[in-house]
């Protein structure tokens, strides 16, 4: 079967002010997020990508604009499952001012039990996710072979919840997976069992150094902005 190259969006406009973006039309990259996806050709150079699939929201649309470019007759396809988590009325609020909301503990430590307010459920946003997965896969191994590449650009929280889809884990354990913005996973699928070969690979280990900011322990709702 296919390996999936699962590429975040680069750093957006929301992830600089702190924003939860969720589905809020017109958030876009800010200066890093458009550098990084004019890097992304080069970093994909070696690989011979047979479909690139998106997220419908621009900040993926913009990251993956770039390469699409560099490969003008790579073929690029929406796709609405990949899509961010709907947050319904958190989206587009200040994550500073969610953490004292009573979901939010439950969100970092009870996912699988976590439905955002006129949203959807943590759970409902898995299993959309891996469906269309699944279905790709399917579609990229008969139309280019079982050992084609792929390439979708989705979202912090879209990523991990496949991560964790394809290593078994149960979703309330997702929140200990970290992807940054621009970052590349990878998920190499057999007929047996996926096989997680990168996770979260941006070449840069400037994220790892000590925060002047120590986090407390939570995860960032939406997948946070990366290395500073």
């Amino acid at each position: 079967m296919p390996t999936l190259i699962l590429v975040r969006h680069g750093r957006s406009t929301a992830n600089t002010s702190g924003l939860l973006a969720g589905r809020t039309p017109g958030v876009a990259l800010d200066e890093r997020g458009a550098a990084q996806a004019a890097a992304l050709p080069a970093r994909l150079a070696g690989l011979p990508l047979s479909e690139v699939v998106t997220s419908p929201l621009q900040r993926c649309r913009e990251t993956v604009r770039p390469l699409l470019e560099a490969r003008p007759g790579l073929r690029s396809h929406t796709e609405e499952r990949i899509g961010e988590c709907d947050y319904g009325d958190w989206s587009g609020r200040k994550l500073a001012e969610l953490t004292d909301e009573p979901l939010m503990e439950i969100v970092q430590t009870h996912p699988s039990a976590a439905a955002f307010p006129g949203g959807e459920s943590m759970r409902a946003m898995q299993t959309r996710a891996a469906e269309a997965v699944r279905e790709w896969n399917a579609r990229v191994e008969r139309d280019h072979g079982a050992d084609a590449l792929y390439l979708m650009c989705s979202h912090g929280d879209i990523i991990k919840s496949l991560v964790a889809d394809a290593l078994g884990l149960h979703l309330d354990l997702f929140q200990r997976i970290s992807v940054e913005p621009c970052s590349i996973t990878a998920i190499r699928y057999t007929r047996l069992r996926p096989f997680l070969v990168r996770l979260g690979d941006t070449g840069d280990f400037a994220s790892l150094a000590p925060r002047e900011e120590p986090s407390e322990g939570d995860a960032p709702v939406g997948g946070g902005a990366g290395a500073p």
